[in-house]
């Protein structure tokens, strides 16, 4: 059964309300006394959210989801925690603000000063056991202490784990605040349940008596992040409270399309190097790269497929793009090592187009219903779109994002000392080596025997290189064999392996020595930008053109692509991918 995802909601941001003050319980004072000499271990968590996030007064809007804020999960030591509203302001001020903190080490100490009002932001205290991935090794009594200590002074939101939720609910004995609402959470840190499975665990936490339901999974491949999507669309549709999150590298894409199927709200970083999780974005991304807070349930989804993909700067120049001419979409980075399996999982009209990359572009070209001419004679496939009808289409954008970029690296030395030829190609008779024989070595093949070059092929695998030669008309070279090859000057050279990228930015395709017979090299690679391939290439006095160069190129025919024919802004798009900040 394909996953259908339809049902969603938005996570939207209510208007600001003023917190009231907190009042002195006498149970505090009694509490200061308690647990005055008690010295609790650092493993409690203290989330701060933004005001209009979530303020609920009454019964009727405890029952009301968060809308459109983040909780940020990071560890900064008991000492600065007075400062949290200092840190929190620079994110209020960009409309979304989060603080998250290592709590206390005497909970009556601690807890008066992060609780203390007026406070900018309503706050979540958790106060997570060793044996839920936590630092408290004590007794759940002392912990539980703290909790109710926390909701008698005034805490929006406490945090207990699933496995000791009655025992809370009996500690609490009807004492909880109504102001106050309990978050009860499940983890599984091995896998993602089937939904059926899922569906039975959220009736199980909410028949603890828990306000907001909370469930952690563990992806072994994106296709599980789908269990989890159908989960919280169900949960809005019942009008169940819900945070529902996938763990490790597979599940990244769970922090934000949470927002689209009806997550209570998502988690993230204050910056990098401060995440509870690995696969954690920070604050910045989820806000200036993903657009999280224009994410709806009408949200078009695109993303680039492949592994790896951490390093591809389509979401932040594709997110850019799509905002800057008021397209409803998000542009994302799906891990996947298995094509197939993912379009099949994904085909809800929503989804509705990918760029593909390595390994995927030649694996692309069997799995769309139609192919575009030059794809198919490329033989591999770089975009898919869904139309409307479902059906997946195949186009190749490589081909003219290299060879344009290419041909104006060549033809850039020569415009400011004398005119150039703008209808024949600058590649028309030289002698055109392209390393690599997959989806991108297929495209330069392709499109300089277009141009009139003449192509050799030098691959690692040799019968690949001889099976694509001969389709082009071209030659085929072992990797040794090209060591030596220089039956002329001026070869122009195109890497169209991931040789040199990051983090393997010590290797190169060819030696240093071999490059002296080429006076224009090529490297598809474009992080880093400048590939030891191109800088080796420079000091032998060549032409060297980035990888960065394509990906403008063909970003920009992809963005017609997938916005259905409007017009890429290319400098906005230039812009994003040439510079870091986003």
């Amino acid at each position: 059964m394909r996953s259908q995802f339809h049902t969603s909601t938005h996570l939207q941001s209510q208007k600001s309300r003023r917190w009231p003050a907190a009042k002195t319980h006498v149970g505090f004072r009694r509490r200061r006394q308690e647990l005055g000499d008690k010295a609790t271990p650092a493993g409690a968590t203290f989330m701060r959210v933004p005001p209009g996030s979530h303020a609920y007064t009454s019964a009727a809007e405890l029952n009301a989801p968060l809308r459109g804020k983040l909780i940020c999960c990071s560890q900064v030591p008991p000492a600065t925690a007075p400062s949290a509203n200092g840190d929190c302001s620079d994110f209020y001020a960009g409309g979304v603000a989060v603080y998250s903190g290592l709590l206390w080490s005497t909970p009556c100490r601690d807890l008066p000063v992060l609780l203390a009002q007026p406070r900018s932001l309503p706050v979540i205290v958790t106060y997570r056991p060793n044996w839920e991935g936590g630092q408290y090794a004590g007794e759940d009594e002392p912990r539980f202490e703290a909790l109710l200590l926390a909701m008698e002074l005034g805490a929006e939101y406490v945090d207990v784990e699933f496995k000791v939720a009655d025992k809370f609910m009996k500690y609490l004995s009807g004492k909880k605040p109504q102001n106050c609402k309990l978050i009860i959470s499940a983890y599984d840190y091995k896998t993602t349940p089937s939904v059926h499975e899922l569906l039975n665990l959220v009736a199980q936490i909410r028949a603890t008596g828990a306000d907001i339901v909370k469930i952690e999974t563990t992806a072994a491949d994106i296709v599980d992040t789908s269990r989890m999507f159908q989960v919280l669309a169900h949960c809005h549709e019942k009008q169940v409270p819900i945070i529902g999150l996938v763990r490790k590298e597979h599940g990244f894409i769970s922090r934000i399309i949470c927002a689209k199927y009806g997550g209570y709200l998502t988690f993230a970083s204050l910056e990098n190097g401060k995440e509870s999780t690995t696969e954690q974005p920070t604050v910045a991304d989820l806000i200036n790269k993903y657009k999280i807070r224009q994410i709806g349930p009408d949200t078009k989804v695109f993303g680039i497929i492949g592994n790896p993909v951490s390093h591809s700067k389509s979401p932040i120049v594709q997110n850019q793009a799509f905002r800057s001419v008021g397209f409803d979409a998000v542009f994302l980075p799906f891990l996947s090592d298995d094509l197939v399996q993912f379009l099949y999982t994904f085909s809800a009209p929503d989804y509705a187009g990918f760029s593909c990359t390595m390994p995927h572009k030649e694996t692309a070209l069997r799995c769309c219903d139609d192919v575009d001419p030059i794809a198919r004679d490329i033989g591999a496939i770089n975009t898919i779109i869904r139309r409307p009808d479902g059906k997946l289409v195949g186009y190749n954008t490589d081909y003219s994002g290299a060879i344009s970029a290419i041909e104006d690296g060549i033809r850039a030395p020569c415009a400011a000392s004398q005119p150039t030829d703008s209808i024949t190609s600058p590649l028309a008779g030289r002698l055109f080596v392209v390393i690599g024989a997959g989806g991108a070595g297929k495209a330069l093949a392709y499109g300089a025997k277009e141009k009139g070059a003449r192509v050799v092929i030098a691959n690692r695998t040799f019968a690949r290189a001889q099976e694509l030669a001969h389709i082009i008309g071209g030659t085929a070279l072992t990797l040794s064999e090209l060591e030596s090859y220089h039956p002329e000057k001026g070869m122009i050279l195109a890497n169209a392996t991931s040789v040199g990228m990051h983090p393997n930015v010590d290797e190169t395709p060819l030696s240093k020595h071999a490059l002296k017979s080429y006076a224009v090299v090529f490297d598809a690679v474009f992080v880093p930008r400048e590939t030891r391939l191109l800088r080796e290439a420079a000091v032998c006095g060549a032409t060297v053109i980035d990888g960065l160069e394509m990906l403008i190129r063909l970003v920009m025919v992809q963005f017609k692509l997938f916005t259905g024919g409007m017009t890429a802004p290319e400098r906005l798009m230039r812009e994003a991918i040439l510079t870091k900040t986003h």
